[in-house]
Parts: structure tokens; C-alpha cells; sequence
């Protein structure tokens, strides 16, 4: 069965956006100081805070500073198979 995306592309960028900021700030870490901490510019994260656009590179980077790596490691390890012929396909 298929399943229905009810949020854009941009929706999930910005809440990904908000979780970052929630752990920077719970964390007690500037945007000045986290942009020191992982090498990406203040404005890059002053502008994914607000916006939700960033690199993956950036994304990365900003992960590994706040210790979250694994996340981002994690993120495509137990992608459910869509349906049989996935499964068949893989065995090949």
C-alpha cells in the first residue's frame, strides 16, 4: 500500500532545522561558537536555523560538532522494503 507524504520537502528541512537549533541551544552553544566548532560559516547556520537550507556537507559537519553523528550515520541503515519485488530485486 502506498503511503501518502502529507509534508513538503521544505517542511521536513525546516523541522530538521528546529531539532538542531533545540540541541545547539540546549547545549548551551552559540551559532558563533557552533560555526567555529564545525568549520561552516556563522551565516550558513544563522540562515539553516531560519530556512532550512544547508549542504549535506554543512548538515554533516554541524552534526558531528553537536555529537549527533550517528543520525546522520544511521539514517538509511533500516529502510523497510517497499514491497516483494524489492526484496527480489536485491537478491540478484
Amino acid at each position: 500500500m502506498k503511503q501518502f507524504v502529507w509534508e513538503t520537502a521544505e517542511k521536513i528541512d525546516q523541522k530538521l532545522a528546529k531539532r538542531i537549533r533545540n540541541i545547539r541551544k540546549r547545549r548551551s552553544i552559540s551559532q558563533e561558537k557552533l560555526a567555529a566548532m564545525c568549520n561552516v560559516s556563522y551565516g550558513s547556520i544563522k540562515r539553516f536555523e531560519t530556512t532550512g537550507k544547508i549542504s549535506l556537507l554543512s548538515l554533516t559537519k554541524i552534526a558531528m560538532a553537536l555529537d549527533c553523528a550517528d543520525e546522520i550515520r544511521n539514517m538509511f541503515t533500516e529502510v523497510p522494503y517497499k514491497d516483494i519485488q524489492e526484496v527480489i530485486n536485491e537478491t540478484r
